[in-house]
């Protein structure tokens, strides 16, 4: 794929995006990426200028890095943040002031990750692993499977997670359904060897997600925005394949947007690769064109293609790569909005940056951004 990098304004990218209470300035969304700064769960202090900087470089809507829901083993760490308890519940809120102060909008990414986990590294150490089966790659987890009880313990974390997030002033919320994690594993049939409700069929495989999202939307009411993560790859199988064709695809989606989902979020590795055969249409256009509903695509946008080590090792910062690829397709109607998350690092200020037509260098990459990664 040939890139072409230019400093004229964007006006596709540009363009102001609205559906139903949620009102965005523009096209572009700042990705989810883990940071691993909290402290026994709660948000570092430097957390709300960290995102209120993203805001103010012009950032339509930010999602915040994953923050685990209130169920005794969702957490993978003490660094990772929480969305339950006071304390954590009160800095998020300084969070959402700070963004909503540099004129922008914010929702917390919900998560629970299920059996990737280690229970020795993680907050609570005697609690054990919980997913729809008992095996996550080669390691088989005894006693992991969920129970009803279990399931329903989850789903009313979720909701309760939503419910905080409502009233801490965000602007809706992300359900972290990809990458291999708790959703994610009901959904991917190498994770769920389920015979009753919750698998067998892509169909059943998604009841759970849909579950989630049937209690949210009866918490949070009509209004509130909800946002459904998917991918295909996982964490520990990049080249997996969740959703083998576009009938897969919908046979999974369509319960969930019956059930409340606002905005699908397709998480790929880079955007700008097909994702069936037989059309050019990536993840996010093939999400759009079975729900309907509107999606984010995100996947080394705003970067060479180049691994994510490998840009970080060499120096690569934050450049205007595929953009033009990127309004051609959003154009095209194949997505609504476009997340970045590296480049996001590296320049905050980026959005703005290519407003104002600054946006045809790159920027050296600082080593001290890492700071912002896990």
């Amino acid at each position: 794929m040939t890139r072409i990098q230019h400093s004229r304004p964007r006006p596709t990218l540009m363009a102001p995006f609205a559906y139903g209470s949620l009102s965005l300035p523009n096209r572009f969304v700042m990705a989810p990426m883990t940071r691993n700064f909290a402290q026994n769960g709660v948000p570092s202090p430097g957390t709300a200028e960290y995102y209120g900087r993203r805001a103010a470089g012009g950032v339509g809507l930010i999602i915040t890095e994953g923050t685990v829901v209130g169920h005794p083993a969702s957490s993978p760490s003490p660094t990772v943040p929480r969305f339950h308890g006071g304390d954590a519940l009160r800095a998020w809120q300084m969070v959402v002031e700070a963004v909503h102060d540099a004129g922008g909008k914010i929702v917390p990414q919900l998560w629970h990750v299920g059996l990737d986990r280690k229970p020795n590294d993680s907050p609570q150490r005697d609690v054990g692993n919980v997913g729809p089966s008992d095996i996550f790659g080669e390691i088989k987890h005894p006693g992991a499977t969920m129970t009803r009880r279990d399931i329903d313990s989850v789903v009313d974390a979720f909701a309760a997670a939503a419910a905080h997030a409502q009233a801490c002033g965000f602007d809706g919320v992300e359900i972290h359904g990809g990458h291999g994690y708790l959703v994610d594993q009901f959904l991917w049939s190498a994770t769920n060897n389920r015979l009753d409700c919750y698998g067998g069929t892509t169909r059943n495989r998604s009841r759970f997600a849909e579950e989630i999202v049937q209690e949210i939307r009866h918490r949070v009411g009509l209004d509130f925005p909800i946002i459904f993560r998917l991918s295909q790859w996982k964490t520990i199988d990049f080249e997996a394949r969740a959703f083998p064709d576009p009938l897969a695809l919908e046979s999974a989606l369509a319960p969930l947007v019956d059930a409340g989902v606002d905005i699908f979020h397709a998480s790929t590795r880079r955007f700008w690769l097909p994702e069936f055969e037989g059309s050019d249409l990536n993840l996010a256009g093939w999400v759009k064109k079975t729900t309907g509903q509107p999606t984010i695509t995100v996947g080394s946008v705003g970067l060479e293609d180049s691994e994510f080590v490998s840009a970080l090792l060499h120096g690569q910062g934050a450049g205007t790569a595929g953009f033009e690829q990127l309004e051609q397709m959003l154009a095209r109607g194949d997505f609504d909005l476009v997340a970045m998350g590296r480049a996001l690092i590296s320049d905050p200020d980026l959005v703005n940056r290519m407003r104002e037509g600054r946006a045809d260098t790159r920027l050296p990459f600082d080593a001290s951004d890492l700071n912002h990664l896990n």
